[in-house]
């Protein structure tokens, strides 16, 4: 699995243009080979006993005395690979039409391909470092992809801005890990399952679920690492589907799951830190979708709001896990639907990504709207559609173990009905807006067949996913499973109420952008629009609080080093330098003036020692 990808990564930068007629063909084979040994390994696990679902393959001495490498494949991380190489291959045919004339798209897929690579390592692995050097390769690889349009300023902001907040995320892991060898002395995921006992608690585990918790915000753009999603929009559009759907922002969700036993003695604070953080995040994303007239930023928004659900899933503990895993199967179709839908439109639209330039637009492009309101229908939750089973899951949950944060997760859902249906209104409904020189048209089917078949998967897989506890006892081996297998109610106070808030939010959409004119310019707005428009003043806060400070800083140190340590040192060469300018005036070069010293010095001497001798 990780082999294919990685190998075409290598082949199509060390042969550079040599493959550019051909390259991108063999970035999307290499892909779907992954995908194909995915699919087989699936089996293949499926064909030992519940108990036996944990398959170790060692591959080398790593680290002589600390970790060898090897791979662990078992139900949690072959559903992460199975979604990583599926959608990724999706996004990967997709990027095929979507980058055609770009004269650098070998490169942009052996990128892709090093990301899906990076991405498989980092869930495969079976003990912390293999994770960490995917965690980093996961890294590298947005960089490159965030900034792949270099010549524009905006994108090589971008890549640098993730690149630096994720970086603070990884020092919480890589402490984390640090903790965790000095406690237990190993890092591998079967070693720590042997020596934690159920119930441990103490200030030592609760000190590493809370620098994980940071490793997983920085990566999965959680509260308060969040600041560079929205900005990561700059890159192509197959990149924003790849990390928000099937790749980088998954990864946080992955590692708090893996590492339950952390966040899972009784009486630790770390759970609920988990689940304060995705409630506090999915609001902050709805609450900043609202406000965006961006496409591509109103649904990274969006993402940001989901992964949040999936955070608070994952902060209830094994009864969570399940709902927590299936939403982030499930939003990985849906969301890689509407970010190629709205490539597509991008794509007829000369490359606009202002919402109030569009309108109509379902006439144009009839299988981009019809599979890009799947996934909305399926993101607001309705009934049958995969969302509706996988959210629902996690609200009714939360509600039974965390009531408040339950139902907080109750007015997200509302939000989003309601700026979901915004996008909806804005780009697919009313009266056209867009410029004279646009002529919508609809993609080609190298575009279009992927997101069928991403529809197809947002309509199915929550319902299949969940009811009859599927995914749960499938997972069971790996995550552990509650004491008491849950239960879907599709008449449960928090689900009813969940679609009642759906239902208002989407109908105040319709009154504020369906039933009216949406104006062409965006209109200056309360302060609470303003407030959201500015990612909730997170950039602002960093800025305050991190960026200044580190600049005066910086200056302050840069002024000591000028003024003490080099003053001193100048300071001591200017007078050694000056001392030795002076004594040098003593050599003339003339032979006259030394005969003369060496006279006058030969005198003073005898007359010295006749002094002496007549004393």
């Amino acid at each position: 699995m990780i082999a294919f990808p990685l190998v075409g990564a290598f082949i199509l930068l060390v042969f550079n243009r040599f493959t550019d007629r051909w390259g991108h063909l063999l970035g999307v084979a290499m892909s779907l080979a992954s995908f194909v040994v995915a699919v087989l390994a699936f089996f293949e696990l499926l064909g030992f006993g519940e108990e036996e679902r944990r398959r170790a393959v060692h591959l080398y001495e790593f680290i002589p005395g600390m970790v060898d490498m090897g791979l662990l494949i078992d139900p949690l991380s072959i559903c992460f690979a199975l979604l990583i190489t599926g959608v990724g291959s999706l996004i990967h045919i997709y990027s095929i039409g979507y980058m055609a004339h770009d004269e650098h798209r070998r490169r942009f897929f052996s990128y892709l391909n090093l990301f899906v690579a990076a991405m498989l390592l980092l869930v495969l692995a079976d003990n912390y470092v293999g994770l960490f050097i995917g965690w980093e390769g996961v890294g590298l690889a947005s960089y490159l992809l965030i900034g792949f349009w270099q010549f524009k300023p905006s994108a090589a902001t971008a890549a640098k801005k993730a690149f630096v907040v994720n970086r603070v995320g990884d020092f919480g892991l890589l402490v984390g890990m640090f903790i965790i060898w000095t406690t237990f002395g190993t890092l591998t995921f079967q070693g720590l399952g042997e020596q934690i006992t159920p119930g441990q608690t103490n200030g030592t585990m609760l000190a590493i679920g809370l620098l994980l918790l940071l490793g997983a915000c920085g990566k999965s753009a959680q509260l308060p690492l969040q600041s560079w999603l929205l900005d990561a929009m700059e890159g192509p559009t197959p990149v924003s589907a790849l990390i928000h759907a099937a790749t980088m922002v998954t990864a946080g969700v992955y590692l708090v799951v893996r590492s339950g036993a952390f966040f899972f003695p009784e009486g630790s604070g770390a759970a609920l830190a988990v689940a304060i953080v995705g409630a506090a995040t999915l609001l902050a994303g709805a609450i900043i979708g609202c406000a965006k007239d961006d496409i591509k930023k109103g649904l990274a928004g969006s993402t940001m709001s989901q992964i949040g659900y999936m955070m608070l899933g994952a902060g209830l503990g094994p009864a969570g896990y399940a709902f927590a895993i299936g939403h982030l199967i499930t939003h990985g179709f849906f969301k890689a639907d509407m970010f190629l839908g709205a490539g597509s439109v991008m794509h007829g639209m000369n490359d606009e990504v202002d919402m109030r330039k569009y309108g109509g637009l379902r006439k144009y492009m009839p299988i981009t709207f019809a599979t890009f309101f799947i996934g909305y229908l399926a993101i607001i939750g309705f009934p049958l559609l995969s969302g509706y089973f996988t959210k629902d899951g996690i609200i009714e949950t939360a509600v039974h173990h965390q009531p408040v944060l339950g139902w907080l997760a109750v007015l997200g859902a509302g939000i989003t009905g309601f700026y979901m249906s915004r996008m909806i209104f804005m780009t697919f409904f009313g009266e056209k807006r867009w410029a004279d020189d646009a002529h919508p048209h609809e993609s080609p089917a190298v575009m279009t067949v992927p997101l069928m078949i991403l529809s197809l998967g947002s309509i199915v897989l929550g319902g299949y996913l969940i009811l009859s506890n599927r995914l749960l006892l499938f997972l069971a081996p790996a995550v552990g499973r509650p004491e008491a297998l849950p239960e879907f109610h599709f008449t449960s106070t928090p689900g009813l109420a969940t679609l009642a808030l759906v239902a208002v939010g989407a109908i105040i959409a319709w009154m504020k952008y369906g039933r009216v004119e949406v104006p062409s310019v965006q209109p200056r707005g309360s302060f609470l629009t303003t407030f959201a428009r500015r990612d909730l003043y997170g950039d602002a806060l960093n800025e305050s609080l991190f960026m200044r400070p580190g600049q005066w800083l910086t200056r302050i140190a840069v002024f000591f080093d000028n003024r003490g340590i080099d003053g001193l040192v100048n300071g001591l060469a200017a007078g050694i330098g000056g001392s030795s300018g002076r004594l040098r005036r003593l050599q003339t070069g003339f032979a006259r003036t030394y005969a003369l010293s060496i006279f006058i010095g030969a005198a003073l001497l005898t007359g010295a020692l006749l002094l002496v001798g007549n004393i």
